[in-house]
């Protein structure tokens, strides 16, 4: 009897039912000048659920601008410790607004309502390479699929940051190759800059899996670019703008 072989490099989109919880800062480090991560810890975590490298979890901090008082914004869950109950939450201080306020100013014992995830994209960790690309607003999901990859396969980072202070590294028992590019904040030009390097990128033998997340206009520019001119295969990439310069708590999927 022949054995059947598995598919590979399915890529599975789950649903959950978001809840909301109440958090307690357990911990505040400063990564980078301009990326501090916050550790919470709550017995409401007991049955939380991160499937994937890119989740969102919804944050709600108060914002005298909005008609409920209450300010929406979307953050990767950086790790999560089933066992401890504690969930990692990494906050890009990449400008102005009521959540960049309450992550410079939360302090251990303050209190955070979170929801969600709502649902996740588990991607298969059967591809030969990995290619991902994106701002600093993406460092958590990226950082967080860099250290789940198994060990020796090939995965390179193209990332735009404001200079060398904000470069990170990631432990991991993949082939893990950085890049950085260091940005102007200028849309146009990031994107450029991160199109050129993608460019010299060389894509290693096999099936790769390509991810993007970046300011809208950006992550737009790479899809393109990696779709039309390089010709990489539809099914086999992601990419979301993490948020739309101008447009406070707005993202873009980009149906990608």
């Amino acid at each position: 009897m022949t054995a059947i072989s598995p598919v590979r490099h399915q890529i599975e989109r789950l649903r959950q039912e978001p809840k909301r919880r109440r958090l307690t800062v357990e911990s505040v480090t400063a990564l980078t000048p301009k990326m501090r991560r916050i550790v919470f810890v709550s017995p409401e975590l007991a049955d939380f659920v991160t499937l994937s490298a890119d989740d969102h979890v919804k944050v709600f901090v108060a914002d005298p601008n909005e008609a409920n008082g209450v300010a929406r914004r979307d953050y990767t869950p950086r790790a999560f410790d089933a066992a401890r109950k504690a969930l990692t939450l990494d906050f890009a201080l990449h400008e102005a607004g009521p959540a960049t306020d309450w992550a410079l100013a939360a302090q251990p014992g303050d209190t955070l309502d979170i929801g969600g995830p709502r649902g996740s994209t588990v991607v298969a960790d059967d591809f030969d390479f990995y290619l991902l690309v994106g701002d600093a607003t993406a460092l958590p999901s990226i950082g967080r699929r860099v250290e789940s990859l198994r060990p020796g396969v090939a995965v390179t980072t193209i990332v735009v940051v404001d200079g060398p202070q904000e470069e990170q590294v990631f432990a991991t028992r993949a082939d893990w190759r950085p890049v950085w590019v260091h940005g102007s904040g200028a849309p146009t030009v990031d994107a450029a800059r991160l199109v050129a390097a993608v460019a010299q990128w060389t894509a290693p033998d096999g099936d790769g899996y390509v991810w993007i997340g970046a300011e809208a206009q950006v992550a737009r520019a790479l899809k393109a670019h990696m779709l039309d001119e390089r010709g990489h295969p539809k099914a086999w990439l992601k990419a979301a703008g993490y948020w739309v310069r101008g447009k406070a708590g707005e993202s873009d999927k980009l149906d990608g």
